[in-house]
């Protein structure tokens, strides 16, 4: 069974980017959101194997987002996406409990070495 991947960015052109690499590659694209606020509900009534989670957004950031999934669940895989120079806040989603990394523009091998690894 493919796994079954939560997609967020306030961006629909980043989360068509990322949908794309995701279902050529066999993995199923099994909800979307546009902010932490969506990130969380989505995540607690579909349980997908794994979030790729937009650092930047608005309402609720991806950082803030994340702390609050994983109180929910602290086996949460969460792979953060950043644009270039948010080292600083990729540290902060590192040590807040995200299992990677990936950085915008998204390259697809990269994006797929991640979820590999991320899912063992």
């Amino acid at each position: 069974m493919a796994n079954r991947i939560l997609v967020v960015d306030d961006a629909a052109f980043m989360r068509m980017m990322i949908r794309d690499i995701l279902t050529k590659n066999g993995y199923e694209v099994c909800g979307e959101a546009n902010d932490g606020f969506q990130a969380v509900e989505k995540y607690k009534e579909l349980k997908p194997d794994l979030i790729t989670m937009d650092i930047t957004m608005p309402e609720m950031d991806g950082i803030q987002a994340l702390k609050e999934i994983k109180s929910f669940d602290p086996n949460a895989k969460v792979i953060m996406c950043s644009a270039m120079g948010q080292q600083a806040m990729v540290i902060d989603a590192i040590q807040a409990g995200a299992k990677d990394f990936i950085v915008k523009p998204f390259q697809a091998d990269r994006v797929i070495e991640a979820i590999k690894k991320t899912l063992g």
